[in-house]
């Protein structure tokens, strides 16, 4: 049986014992129904999870137990970095949720010329910390022991100027590319030391003329997938698992 998985924001050691988070304990009795003895798995975030079991559900919170370090690791071989423009309504949402699960290891929420929503730095910080909480959910469903990195939200061309010097493949998704994904990052993720790679989406409506141009001065190349225009939701998690497939762990 599958335990249920809970992320810690404090960092834990072997064999201690703590109150869980109230959120995570409201989620543990109310949701899960845990009782007493039962067996869950919590991680920070820093590698590895542990083992744990519920001492305690009373007025002061659910306490539990931790035993020996776990070394799992479940991390893609495949460090993707994810520029996404912030599209609207749940699809970001929906974009973290699953690029967390397809193992992204970095994603940059993108400012651009076709985004609808516009955001001022408040708003921006809301939003971050928003998405944050999905990600953490997300490792706590698929079993990640390590969070992916949730940059703060960056202008377009602030985030492809800061890739373009760390020499990994750069890729942008581009209706009409005369070049396929897979093709693609197989000819460019070639070699034992090639385990990084980034991967450009717009927003809906598209990336505007200027914004490729100046993804292309960065050194992003122009790749598609295929014949059929995909939603801003959709592409992203195409390509990861396009990526994944080439040069990850799926296949």
């Amino acid at each position: 049986m599958r335990l249920s998985r809970f992320f810690s924001a404090v960092p834990l050691a072997a064999h201690q014992e703590l109150l869980l988070s109230e959120a995570a304990a409201a989620h543990a009795v109310r949701v899960l129904r845990l009782n007493v003895g039962a067996e869950l798995v919590l991680f920070d975030g820093s590698g590895g999870e542990y083992p744990a079991r519920i001492l305690a559900s009373d007025r002061q919170g659910v306490r539990v137990r931790l035993g020996a370090l776990e070394r799992t690791d479940r991390e893609s071989p495949l460090q993707v970095t994810l520029l996404q423009g912030i599209s609207r309504g749940d699809r970001m949402d929906f974009i973290v949720q699953k690029a967390t699960e397809l193992g992204v290891q970095r994603l940059v929420p993108l400012l651009c010329e076709r985004s609808v929503v516009k955001l001022d730095a408040a708003q921006a910080d809301r939003k971050r910390a928003h998405w944050q909480a999905i990600a953490i959910s997300a490792c706590e469903q698929c079993g990640r022991n390590r969070l992916p990195e949730l940059e703060a939200v960056r202008k377009f061309d602030v985030a492809c100027a800061a890739l373009a010097t760390q020499g990994l493949p750069r890729f942008m998704l581009e209706v009409g590319a005369g070049q396929g994904l897979l093709v693609a990052s197989r000819a460019a993720l070639t070699g034992a030391d090639l385990r990084r790679a980034a991967l450009l989406i717009g927003p809906e409506g598209g990336l505007a003329d200027a914004e490729r141009e100046t993804a292309r001065h960065h050194g992003f190349i122009g790749v598609s997938l295929g014949p059929r225009v995909l939603r801003t939701e959709t592409a992203p998690l195409a390509a990861l698992a396009v990526l994944q497939a080439a040069a990850g762990d799926l296949g």
